[in-house]
């Protein structure tokens, strides 16, 4: 009899517990915070980086678009540029807010109609950008020239990169490409 009324009493203090445990509003909003919060942290930091992979986007299209202006003009083929100066060129018009660290790439290319054309996929097959196949030929007075800037941007959010990487190492490729007819200088 007095095993019966053991779990008798502990069924009751067990059933009184779950009771006001069930009842208890204490902490609740905190729990609900938590089983929120991984999701809403994860979704902000998300929208944060592709925002900021549009932002250098623009940025690129606008700074690529200043330099290049340099070598439509013929101010760049004059001045015996190279590759590296039009790297610094852009990496300096570009916002402070965007670090160029090494990141940026360029090929120039010129063709003698705009039908000829051909942009190659600067992406070789194991997912890296294809440095060895870049030009830089900004071409003379009257040439059809092929601008494309590159910049490697390193995702850090988790599991974006799966869906928005477009290069090995959890990396997204930005370019932007200009096409345009040199003007007559030098003449």
């Amino acid at each position: 009899m007095g095993l019966v009324m053991a779990l008798q009493i502990t069924q009751l203090r067990m059933t009184r517990f779950l009771g006001r445990f069930g009842r208890a509003r204490k902490g609740a909003t905190a729990v609900e915070f938590a089983l929120i919060a991984a999701p809403f942290f994860f979704l902000l930091f998300a929208i944060v980086e592709i925002t900021m992979v549009f932002f250098t986007s623009t940025a690129l299209d606008h700074a690529s678009m200043d330099v290049a202006r340099k070598i439509r003009t013929g101010e760049f083929q004059s001045t015996g540029a190279s590759s590296a100066d039009f790297v610094a060129q852009v990496c300096d018009s570009m916002s402070g807010l965007i670090a160029c660290n090494g990141n940026v790439s360029v090929d120039i290319r010129t063709f003698v109609d705009f039908g000829d054309v051909v942009v190659n996929n600067p992406i070789d097959a194991n997912g890296n950008l294809n440095q060895g196949a870049f030009q830089f030929d900004p071409g003379n007075a009257g040439d059809i020239v092929l601008v494309r800037v590159f910049y490697s941007w390193q995702l850090s959010t988790p599991m974006i990169g799966t869906v928005f990487a477009n290069l090995a190492n959890n990396r997204r490729l930005i370019v932007s490409s200009l096409a345009f007819r040199n003007e007559p200088f030098g003449a």
